[in-house]
């Protein structure tokens, strides 16, 4: 379901699956501003029981989807309700995982290793960014180490999703101009991996089309904060960014990432950088390693958004990402993280580990990893 003010209808799709008692996974941020409430008065109208839990980090860790599990356990829920970003959703998928199969949510790393089906899941995304409303898998940091487990099955994938873009503008600029960037990250991974097929590129296309032609024009520096409430315009913009993110998130789905995300994810596990901005340290200089290989993806991508790619179509991508960068106030290279040169070798071993590093359309190993990393420094 998509439309400005849908969010008002999540408690009709859930009682129309069956859904008597559920737990609403949302972020404290989400719940201050009052979005949790909207849907849990929803949720009430529609005679479906319904209890809040915002207890986890950003990054959601195994002990926060214990807790979540331990608290939907004692509610006896039979569903789940994800209100928020990416971590609302990745909370709901993973408490879902715990409820349906016990034990830690690590023991379900990979795909489809869950003994029994996940309780019915229904998302409301707050933000155009993660896209995990579109993807079948949960990523949650291990307790011991931080590592992010991505944990898939078919049943986690959200039975029902409300889109509705009237929700994007109450996020604060600074997380408006990361999760953008994220989706922008992911419509240009994904439509260049290894794993791309036909299909996954028409959605990449599709994403990156509509994101490109609305989020530079929704970047908090160009628009006074981005509020998109009070122009129709400027609601047609967040329509596309929704769509755009979801567009991208299904094409993810159906392809994967590449070397861009693999170096993402260390610069956020050591130095606590939101995932949106080590993104934008490391996918400009991806782009222009990956030229060999990439080129033609590249410019088809360009191409399909009526964009000119010229001769070089990987320096052009890369360069107007710089530009959005640049508008959107992200920090564009690792000296501005507070990434010293120092930890790149250890940041490299780290990376070259990361599964979306082998989807990456040029080989990427260690070498590889270190030498983009001194690139972004």
């Amino acid at each position: 379901m998509a439309a400005p003010g849908a969010i008002s209808r999540v408690g009709r799709l859930a009682a129309a699956l069956g859904l008597r008692r559920v737990l609403v996974t949302s972020d404290r941020g989400i719940v201050a501003a009052g979005l949790t409430r909207r849907a849990l008065e929803s949720l009430e109208a529609a005679g479906v029981e319904a209890a809040p839990f915002s207890d986890f980090a950003a990054n959601p860790t195994e002990s926060d989807a214990a807790r979540g599990a331990e608290r939907a356990r004692g509610l006896s829920v039979d569903g789940l309700v994800a209100v928020g970003g990416g971590s609302s959703m990745d909370m709901a998928k993973a408490i879902g995982f715990l409820l349906a199969g016990g034990g830690r949510v690590s023991d379900y790393r990979g795909f489809d290793r869950c003994p029994a089906p996940l309780p019915p899941l229904v998302g409301v995304p707050t933000t155009a960014g993660t896209g995990s409303e579109a993807q079948s898998y949960a990523l949650i940091s291990r307790d011991e180490d931080h590592q992010k487990c991505a944990c898939g099955a078919p049943s986690a994938m959200f039975r029902a999703v409300v889109l509705d873009p009237s929700l994007l503008p109450s996020a604060p600029p600074d997380v408006k101009a990361a999760t953008g960037f994220d989706a922008l990250a992911h419509s240009i991974e994904s439509a260049v991996s290894t794993r791309a097929t036909p299909d996954s590129r028409r959605l990449s296309h599709e994403a990156f089309r509509r994101i490109a032609r609305s989020w530079p024009r929704l970047l908090p520096r160009r628009s006074g904060g981005g509020d998109a409430r009070g122009s129709e315009d400027r609601a047609r913009l967040w329509e596309d960014m929704q769509l755009g993110a979801f567009f991208a998130g299904a094409a993810i789905e159906r392809s994967m990432l590449g070397a861009a995300h693999a170096l993402a994810n260390p610069l956020t596990r050591r130095f606590g950088t939101p995932h949106g901005e080590a993104l934008s340290v490391t996918l400009p200089a991806v782009i222009e390693w990956n030229a060999p290989e990439a080129s033609v993806g590249y410019r088809d991508l360009l191409e399909k958004a009526g964009l000119v790619p010229g001769r070089r179509p990987a320096e052009t991508l890369a360069g107007l990402v710089r530009d959005w960068i640049s508008a959107a106030g992200l920090p564009p290279r690792l000296h501005a993280i507070r990434a010293p040169r120092q930890a790149i070798r250890g940041l490299a071993e780290e990376a070259a580990r990361e599964w979306t590093g082998t989807f990456n359309p040029r080989p990427f190993d260690l070498g590889s990893a270190e030498e983009i990393y001194r690139t972004c420094a």
